[in-house]
């Protein structure tokens, strides 16, 4: 169950290349994005936090679990499972209600969605890049919001919308739809920031409507290891 919120981890922990120097539209927010996500990154890797992953089937609650996250020595976010219980079932929606071979679907169809939404974390220099050059750009509101929105970012017909606080160009919210497998995927997005400039993905959700099946992530308990 966990494979498909890995892009949210994604979301937390992005390392860009150096960019080209060819110019392009909006060049210079693309690389203060990037520049900050990099400073961010960084800043990651000093801290260990919660994650709690729900599993919903109709909007009932199938499957808990909650792991402690940090980065470990290799730079590799590392999970240590502090509970893992069904929150309906004696054995979990994917040990007992769905049949061995069902379940091996169930895992496909997890791991290639998840594989999908990994690409919209835009993991590239190149890729945030691209989104931004083609995208609309708001002009900073009164809370100094700059919402950024594009379309056939990752498959065609998708759309995805972001907001940056224009002051620190980090994300508060995201959300697109996309298509995996015939069924429409919507997955939102909201962003805190601690008092030192840490910026993490708070709650995250993904929902497949044709499959009556949603994913749900928080994150929080964020703690510096070097303090």
């Amino acid at each position: 169950m966990k494979k498909l919120f890995l892009f949210a981890a994604g979301v937390l922990a992005l390392c860009w290349p150096q960019l080209g120097r060819a110019q392009v539209k909006n060049e210079g927010l693309a690389n203060q994005i990037i520049a900050a996500r990099q400073k961010n990154a960084a800043l990651m890797k000093q801290y260990s936090w919660n994650s709690r992953i729900e599993i919903l089937d109709n909007g009932a609650v199938k499957d808990i679990r909650i792991d402690q996250v940090m980065y470990g020595p290799d730079g590799q976010l590392q999970r240590t499972t502090l509970n893992d219980q069904p929150a309906a079932m004696p054995h979990g929606f994917l040990r007992r209600r769905i049949a061995e071979k069902e379940k091996e679907k169930m895992e496909k169809y997890l791991k290639g969605l998840n594989a999908l939404l990994d690409q919209y974390t835009l993991p590239t220099a190149g890729q945030i890049i691209n989104f931004i050059s083609t995208a609309t750009i708001s002009a900073p509101d009164a809370n100094g919001m700059l919402t950024i929105t594009g379309n056939n970012v990752i498959k065609p017909g998708d759309t995805m919308t972001m907001t940056i606080y224009a002051p620190t160009r980090q994300p508060r919210s995201m959300s697109f739809m996309t298509f995996f497998e015939s069924d429409a995927v919507n997955v939102s997005a909201t962003f805190k920031t601690l008092n030192n400039g840490l910026n993490y993905m708070a709650f995250g959700e993904a929902e497949v409507t044709m499959k009556n099946l949603s994913l749900q992530v928080q994150n929080y308990d964020y703690i510096n290891q070097n303090q």
